[in-house]
Parts: structure tokens; C-alpha cells; sequence
């Protein structure tokens, strides 16, 4: 149980803004978050100002890490403590268990009133509601099988978006020959880990994907295509530098920036770092779908969930709620963070065509349901079989082990994990 656990953690960890909300900062609040690359800050302001417009004070809390695992120690450190942030950066699975031990401030009011429930996708819902009441609130909506190319070394070598995956590796060919990195990359677990949830559906398409990483069908997870989706990882093994171990993603989309690498593979948050840089769609960079998964639509959701105090209710807790749900703040969020709106009546107007691209693939995957959630960002199954499945998907990137023995490993380690 959280409560119980971790307290080792508290002495260990300088949490930044751990002390208690004071009596002369009622009108703040505490935000923890792991939003902290140029892109990310700048996207973030755009919340600062919307509470701010609403009486309220963003008290911040950042903790840097790109997938968030660093907050979410720092948060149970501080849940066991006994003094959570008033409010959290949450991904998938994360909300309802906080949820299920009644940490999470009940949303239901605030929901109701704003009609949440007419405007929030339902794969999203799935993650923001707990038994049918509102816990969270979403504020965008990321799709994790997009790959970012430099549109000059796209054009001196006269390539086009990949349609295939074997395309794909005739292209990085090219792109080596040339003195290109083909595929920046950031050797992190959970990066890895984004390039395999494309790997899969190129693999499979969405019925496998859901199949082998949301149902975590033992006949999938052994099967002919999962060994595929591997073997595409060992392709994409071959294409990044030999520096890659380690890199923060934004220090990877910086190499494509920069034209030192051609592509990466990384969700819409890498748009962010584009846009911070100046660059525009389809004159400095090239947006496309991972080649296999055109059309499908595997997302992740950022929400944020304020914390139950045991004196009283947070603060500002419906202020802060229905400021990351403002129709408004969600367009200009999400045209500085690279992602799209998590409220369907947002107009695309003011998105870039890489953003409009997506809006309207998730309406069409909606509609065809194939929105899928991301294994590598906590949407499509609980930490445990994750981080299972992240220990087999790194140390397959980081070996030469094959794709059958990687599958054989992959099914032992979510059973074990169930």
C-alpha cells in the first residue's frame, strides 16, 4: 500500500516545495509536473496564466525526467509522507490506483457543470473517471507513432515519407551513406519503449496491438508477429548513433533540428521542441506516421488530479480543474506543446497541418475504434506487466539477443508480473 511504503524515500529525496500549503498561500497551488524541457515550459505558461486569470497562484513543483518516473517516486515519497502536492501530472493507470485508496479529489461538480462528459474522448474517460466519477482532468491528447524528420536532408537526398517498413531501412541506408545519423535517439527504457509501441502495430495493426499489450494475450505476446515488431526494433538498433545511451528525447530531437540526424520516432510532445526552435511543418520538418500504423492512433494523455488534504479540500481545486479544461487554454496549449486538445470542440484553426492531421485521425480512429492506448506511457496496462516489458524491450535494444528468445522472455515476464 502507498501508505506504508517508500517512507525511506522522504529522508532520501530534497523535494523542491514540500512543505505544507500555508495559511498565507491559500490562493496558490502546488503543482507537481516533469514538464521542464524549452517546449514544455513554454506550453506550461499558458496554465500559469489561465489560473492566474481565475485568482489563483501556480505554486510550482517540477521534477525533470521525460517520463515522468522520477515524479512519480517523488510523489509517493510524498503521499507516504503525508503531504502530498495540491495537484499532480498523472499518466493512465497511475489515476485510479491513487484513486482506489480515496487519495484524489472527487471532480464530479465541477465535471458536471462544464459537461465533461459530451466533450472528453471515452478512451480517454477511461482513465479519468474511477467508478464512474471524475478524478482527473485531461489536457491534451499525444499520439505516440509519429516520426520527425529534417526536411533539408529529406530534400538533398530526395526522400519521401516512408510507406513501408522496408523502405524505411532502404532510406536510412541512404541517410548513413550521406554522413546522417539516420534515427536520433535517447537509449532510455521508456523511450525504447515508445519505439516499440510502434514496432507492434506496424508489426500486427491495432486488433494485435490491443491483443498483445492491452489484453496481454499469452498467445499474442509468444507469437510469429510479435518476433516482427522485435525484428524491426533490431532494424532500428542499427540506425542510431553510437552515443545514444542515456540522451534526454529533447536532446535527441535536437540532433534532427540541428541536421545531424534525419529522423526520430517520438510522440507530438518533440513538436513542442520544433516550435520552440523557430521551425515550421513542412519547411524545416517533416511530420509522418511510423510506417505500418498510417491511419491508427495510439495515444497518451497527460491529467492532472488534485490531492485530498486532511485538514480540507484543496484550495482552488475546481479554479485549477477548469483551468486545464478551458476551451481555450487547451487550443493555445497545445499549440506550443505539439499535441492536440483532449476536448473534441476545439476548431483546428491556428494548428499547423501536423496537428491537424492528428485531430482528424483521432475522430476518424474514434469512429472505427482503433484509438489505442500507449504501452510505453502507462495506457494500455498496469506499471507492473509494464515495467516487465520494458526490462525485456531495452534489453533486447541493448543486446544481441534475438527476436525469438526476446518473445520467449516477453510472455514469461508479464505472467510473472500478473
Amino acid at each position: 500500500m502507498l501508505r506504508k511504503t517508500l517512507f525511506a524515500l522522504v529522508a532520501a529525496i530534497a523535494v523542491s516545495g514540500s512543505s505544507a500549503v500555508s495559511a498565507a498561500d491559500t490562493k496558490s497551488v502546488e503543482v507537481m509536473h516533469w514538464w521542464t524541457s524549452g517546449g514544455e515550459a513554454r506550453a506550461l505558461e499558458v496554465l500559469k496564466d489561465g489560473l492566474k486569470q481565475r485568482g489563483y497562484a501556480w505554486k510550482d513543483a517540477p521534477i525533470a525526467g521525460g517520463g515522468g518516473e522520477a515524479a512519480r517516486t517523488v510523489l509517493k515519497a510524498r503521499v507516504a509522507s503525508g503531504n502530498p502536492p495540491d495537484a499532480i501530472q498523472m499518466l493512465g493507470f497511475t489515476i485510479p490506483e491513487y484513486a482506489s485508496q480515496d487519495f484524489l479529489t472527487n471532480l464530479d461538480s465541477i465535471a458536471a457543470k462544464e459537461g465533461w462528459d459530451k466533450l472528453v474522448p471515452g478512451p480517454i474517460q477511461r482513465f479519468s473517471k474511477v467508478d464512474g466519477h471524475w478524478v482527473a482532468v485531461p489536457v491534451d491528447v499525444h499520439r505516440t507513432n509519429w516520426i520527425w524528420a529534417n526536411k533539408k536532408i529529406f530534400d538533398q537526398l530526395h526522400l519521401t515519407p516512408p510507406q513501408t517498413f522496408d523502405q524505411l531501412v532502404a532510406d536510412a541506408a541512404v541517410i548513413r551513406k550521406a554522413g546522417y545519423t539516420p534515427l536520433a535517439h535517447g537509449g532510455q527504457p521508456w523511450q525504447e519503449a515508445t519505439i516499440f509501441d510502434s514496432a507492434v502495430m506496424s508489426a500486427g495493426g491495432p486488433k494485435f496491438y490491443s491483443q498483445a499489450l492491452v489484453n496481454l494475450d499469452p498467445a499474442a505476446l509468444g507469437s510469429k508477429t510479435m518476433e516482427k515488431a522485435f525484428d524491426q526494433m533490431r532494424a532500428l538498433r542499427g540506425m542510431v548513433d553510437p552515443n545514444f545511451p542515456g540522451r534526454d528525447w529533447n536532446l535527441a530531437t535536437s540532433m534532427v533540428i540541428n541536421g545531424k540526424a534525419a529522423m526520430q520516432i517520438m510522440g507530438d510532445w518533440a513538436k513542442g521542441e520544433f516550435v520552440n526552435a523557430g521551425k515550421k511543418a513542412n519547411v524545416d520538418y517533416l511530420c509522418f506516421q511510423y510506417p505500418g500504423t498510417q491511419g491508427d492512433f495510439i495515444f497518451n494523455t497527460d491529467q492532472f488530479a488534485t490531492f485530498k488534504k486532511s485538514d480540507a479540500s484543496v484550495p482552488g481545486e475546481n479554479a485549477f480543474a477548469s483551468t486545464v479544461m478551458d476551451k481555450g487554454v487547451q487550443a493555445k496549449f497545445n499549440q506550443i506543446k505539439g499535441a492536440i486538445p483532449a476536448r473534441l470542440d476545439v476548431p483546428s484553426d491556428g494548428f499547423d497541418e501536423c496537428g491537424q492531421k492528428s485531430m482528424a485521425d483521432l475522430r476518424t480512429a474514434l469512429k472505427s475504434g482503433t484509438m489505442v492506448g500507449s504501452f510505453a506511457h502507462g495506457h494500455a496496462m498496469p506499471d507492473g506487466p509494464k515495467n516487465a516489458v520494458y526490462d525485456v524491450v531495452t534489453h533486447f535494444f541493448n543486446t544481441n539477443e534475438s527476436s525469438a528468445d526476446a518473445v520467449k522472455q516477453l510472455v514469461d515476464a508479464v505472467n510473472n508480473a500478473k
